[in-house]
């Protein structure tokens, strides 16, 4: 984190207290802000960044120290899995899906995995889930289906899930 002198207190030339004071030393201020604190956030917390940032060579270690459970939903209402859905990156999906994510976990909502494939476009992994059984008739709490989350658009996914001819 970078610091910046404040542009208000330069042009009204108010300058810094840089006196020493009597107080105790335990009082007194680090000269590095990193020096005077530390932040530790709980492992789901960086666990679930790292999933989202496609992190794999971090994602591992997390799940084979058995510091995280890959059927936690988060605050965000998701699964890992979903998050790796989310960000698009099939290797992570693979990776989670090895060590056991569930291909049918569901979210606050009721979406699978499949569901966000295909309502955020990404037919790679929609084709990945189904070659593993991801069960494509499965409706999310509010009755749809992932078929139904296909954009009209998105010819691959139409194809892949027989709402469209190869030719068309």
């Amino acid at each position: 984190m970078k610091y910046y002198q404040c542009p208000v207190s330069q042009a009204m030339r108010i300058q810094s207290y840089s006196r020493d004071c009597d107080a105790p030393s335990s009082c007194k201020r680090s000269t590095s802000p990193k020096s005077a604190r530390s932040v530790h956030f709980p492992n789901d917390v960086v666990f679930q960044d790292y999933v989202k940032h496609g992190e794999l060579e971090r994602i591992e270690p997390f799940i084979r120290a058995r510091r995280v459970s890959l059927d936690t939903i988060y605050l965000s209402g998701m699964a890992a899995i979903h998050e790796a859905v989310l960000s698009g990156n099939l290797e992570c999906v693979k990776l989670l899906v090895h060590h056991g994510a569930d291909i049918h976990q569901r979210d606050e909502e009721g979406w699978t995995p499949l569901h966000m494939a295909c309502s955020d476009g990404f037919p790679h992994i929609a084709r990945y889930l189904l070659s593993l059984g991801a069960d494509p008739e499965l409706k999310n709490d509010c009755g749809e289906k992932p078929a139904d989350l296909i954009d009209p658009d998105n010819k691959e996914l139409l194809v892949l899930f027989g709402l469209l001819a190869v030719n068309d």
